[in-house]
């Protein structure tokens, strides 16, 4: 999460103003801001102080840089919210809530392709970052274990990944002193090649992961292609590398819409899967998956027995307490959609991704970034940098005026030097709302070259 300063001097008694009607509901007609106030108030009056304060942020629905779900059927909400106060840890007392976690994962695992013989397990977590980090501590602890049942060193162990990974893959490695070998991405491709995998791991290598749905431009590595790769190097007598695989949007994807691609447990070499519920698993933000393709891919070390709940229960999260609301969200939409509900509802989004790049690419001043098979979403660079007389951090600046935010970032080591614009195609974002998209990104060019544009030093973030 984002580090926060404390405040101190006159910012840190800096007041927050009351609306005159709840003023004789409080000591005066402000509240410290940085401060927890000496009395309360009335419920009414904390609910419209937050709420007013909650006006300055943006319009979720036109958050295309987000991967998140921003929309929710009603009866989803309303089961959230009887779900708000039940804590996922506590399976002694909640016990059809883990229940449902428990259906949860035997779908995903069927969905993956789990082999019954070889009975995967796994569990829900706060996002696939937390999910990435468990499959990557997995990988870590049998690397080691390994090396030392062959009395053989097991410091310095390393994770090979292409540049283009989502942050939490970075993050796992520093906070568990695991050296990340990053693979340069370039103009030819934009993420992990196979054949950069396999030249990228050594006898320390703990494992690989492939990508399916890159956060930069939304493409699917070649899954299949890296695992053949590293059962070439393992066959010639090299590193018996494992692979894991990072599903955090694809997960959700392409069962539905790409089934004939192979990526999950079909693969020998796959020994984990995580993925996002709260991305196109369609739910609310706060769930994520993982999935372990048998109990030899989970070292049992990493698994904790609690007790102090009320019953004993295996637990393994970076987390404790965490609310069951998403988890019972996520049954409803399986429920709900079913395979071919998911399937329509993706296939919309990326029938409007693929209409949003068509009318991109003949815009003008973009050329299309990626062109491969992936998750919905769009990347764009500008066709000629030098000779447009603005920059995409313009474009995105000058779209915020029309509601719309659409980061703007450059892309990974190896092609950094090429900044690019994207939008990601999620439910709700229909084919009306991107041709609204489309009117204000013609406004803002034909704006932006008549001379009338932003600073560039002022660049969005890159949100995911």
């Amino acid at each position: 999460m984002a580090l926060h300063p404390h405040e101190t001097g006159d910012r840190a008694t800096s007041p927050v103003a009351v609306r005159p009607q709840f003023i004789d509901q409080v000591t005066a007609g402000e509240v410290p801001r940085y401060r927890m106030p000496a009395g309360g108030m009335s419920p009414g009056a904390a609910y419209q102080i937050v709420h007013d304060e909650l006006l300055l942020d943006g319009s979720a629905r036109l958050n295309l840089a987000t991967f998140v779900t921003t929309f929710m059927e009603d009866e989803a909400e309303r089961l959230m919210a009887e779900c708000a106060a039940k804590n996922m840890i506590d399976k002694d007392e909640y016990p059809q809530t883990a229940e449902l976690e428990k259906r949860c994962v035997n779908i995903l695992a069927d969905l993956w392709h789990a082999s019954a013989a070889e009975q995967a397990t796994g569990c829900s977590t706060t996002g696939s970052s937390e999910a990435a980090m468990l499959g990557g501590l997995a990988l870590a602890r049998r690397w080691r274990r390994r090396r030392q049942e062959a009395g053989r060193p097991d410091d310095r162990p390393n994770l090979v990944m292409g540049a283009n990974v989502q942050v939490c893959w970075e993050k796992f490695c520093r906070y568990f002193d695991v050296e990340p070998r990053l693979v340069p991405v370039g103009p030819d491709s934009t993420c992990l090649t196979p054949q950069a995998a396999a030249a990228a791991c050594d006898e320390r290598t703990v494992g690989v992961v492939a990508v399916l749905g890159s956060t930069y431009d939304g493409v699917y590595e070649p899954v299949a292609a890296i695992a053949a790769a590293l059962d070439e190097l393992a066959a010639g007598g090299g590193p018996d590398v494992p692979l894991h695989v990072d599903a955090a949007s694809g997960g959700f994807v392409a069962p539905f819409l790409d089934p004939e691609l192979v990526w999950d447990f079909r693969l020998p070499r796959v020994q984990s899967i995580n993925a996002s519920g709260h991305k196109f698993g369609l739910v609310y933000p706060g769930v994520g998956w993982v999935l372990w393709r048998d109990a030899a891919a989970l070292p049992k070390e990493l698994v904790f027995e609690v007790d102090y709940l009320g019953g004993s229960m295996p637990t393994f999260a970076l987390n404790f307490s965490r609310p069951g609301a998403q988890v019972v969200a996520q049954y409803y939409n399986f429920l709900r959609l079913g395979r071919e509900g998911y399937r329509r509802v993706q296939q919309e989004c990326r029938d409007t991704a693929d209409w949003l790049a068509g009318q991109l690419d003949q815009l003008g001043p973009f050329r299309l970034v990626s062109q491969e098979q992936g998750i919905p979403a769009v990347t764009v660079a500008l066709a000629d940098p030098a000779a447009a007389g603005f920059s995409v951090y313009d474009v995105s600046d000058a779209l915020r005026a029309h509601g719309w935010l659409v980061p703007a970032y450059t892309m990974p080591p190896g092609m950094d030097d090429v900044a690019v614009l994207r939008v990601v195609v999620r439910n709700g974002f229909s084919r009306d709302l991107a041709g609204m998209l489309l009117e204000a990104l013609v406004a803002v060019i034909d704006r932006l070259q008549g001379g009338v544009h932003s600073s560039a030093a002022a660049r969005t973030g890159f949100h995911h």
